[in-house]
């Protein structure tokens, strides 16, 4: 499936792999796009004998090319199954091996980090996988600097992703690293997926939007989203819900797993994000409009919250970020 672009991704796919990532995978980066008008990735998938039976054996995916597809990508994403211990073949770790030799970007999805790792690719560097099989990956792979407690880990020509829905975060930050913040939160929307999730530290990633069923508080977050260039007080938002500022931190704690002062910060440093995202180069206007007073300010409680300095996200995600192919 040419979509005329120079970036090619491909995926292995392996006697016992998971449906799910391999529709991430498919969703993401193989489906055409046309309402972003710009080329978009190169998109195979690829089996040993050109045919592998799935997870469950719920069925066959045939009729995709053989493992010599990996030769010509610049993208590779490989497999991983429900049961690591299984392995993969001899011919599929060559072909990563391979890949990896000759500069590809790798990529894993849950306990595809096991297929890296057998690959001998992650020896020394940082990686995540899936929590329930953390412990035996350490076991294994002790030279692995294993990251158990984050969403993902970009590694720059190594990527890994933890569980399974994790594979949608990382796919939409390598979509955000090839093309942009603002292409990137366009597909997520087209998922109808938060663009970012709370996933630990250096993530480059915020919390989304939590639903919440206390529809007395919808009113009071709608107003303070439309308001974080004002200073916004605890007791200003219980009074807005008719509440005890007590009360509201129950029903804060209970909504959205938080207090109402960190969900006020997370919702500024949000904010902040957005604006350096577009290229806002005055970090006093950054810190004004999201609430966050000073440059000083903001500078700090980005680092705290997200491990990153204004200037070095901008840089990362800021519209000079996008990169060609």
């Amino acid at each position: 499936m040419s979509h005329e672009s120079s970036h090619r991704v491909v995926v292995i796919v392996d006697e016992g792999s998971n449906p799910f990532e391999l529709s991430v995978a498919t969703e993401l980066f193989g489906l055409r796009r046309p309402e972003l008008n710009r080329p978009w990735y190169d998109f195979e998938l690829c089996a040993e004998g050109g045919a592998a039976r799935m997870h469950g054996g719920f069925f066959t995916l045939g009729g995709v090319s053989g493992l010599a597809a990996v030769e010509t990508a610049d993208t590779v994403i490989v497999p991983n199954r429900p049961d690591p211990d299984a392995g993969c073949t001899p011919e599929v770790l060559r072909a990563v091996r391979q890949a990896a030799e000759r500069g590809a970007r790798l990529v894993s999805f849950c306990t595809g980090a096991f297929t890296l790792a057998a690959a001998g690719i992650l020896d020394g560097r940082r990686a995540t996988t899936h929590w329930r099989w953390a412990e035996r990956f350490a076991e294994l792979y002790p030279k692995v600097l294993l990251q158990p407690d984050v969403l993902y880990v970009d590694e720059g020509d190594v990527l890994t992703a933890a569980g399974s829905a994790a594979a949608l975060d990382l796919c939409l930050h390598l979509i955000r690293h090839d093309h942009g913040a603002e292409i990137a939160t366009a597909v997520s929307r087209r998922l109808v997926f938060a663009g970012h999730r709370d996933g630990g530290q250096r993530q480059f990633v915020e919390a989304p939007i939590a639903p919440v069923k206390d529809v007395s508080l919808r009113p009071v977050l709608d107003w303070a989203r439309t308001s974080l260039d004002h200073p916004i007080t605890v007791t200003e938002l219980a009074a807005r819900a008719a509440v005890s500022p007590a009360t509201l931190h129950r029903r804060f704690q209970a909504e959205l797993g938080t207090t109402p002062l960190a969900w006020l910060t997370g919702e500024r440093v949000a904010l902040a994000c957005r604006l350096l995202e577009r290229g806002e180069q005055n970090l006093e206007l950054v810190a004004h409009a999201s609430g966050l007073g000073t440059a000083a300010n903001l500078r700090a409680i980005m680092r705290r919250r997200i491990g990153l300095t204004p200037t070095t996200y901008r840089r990362h995600f800021g519209p000079g970020a996008a990169i060609s192919g």
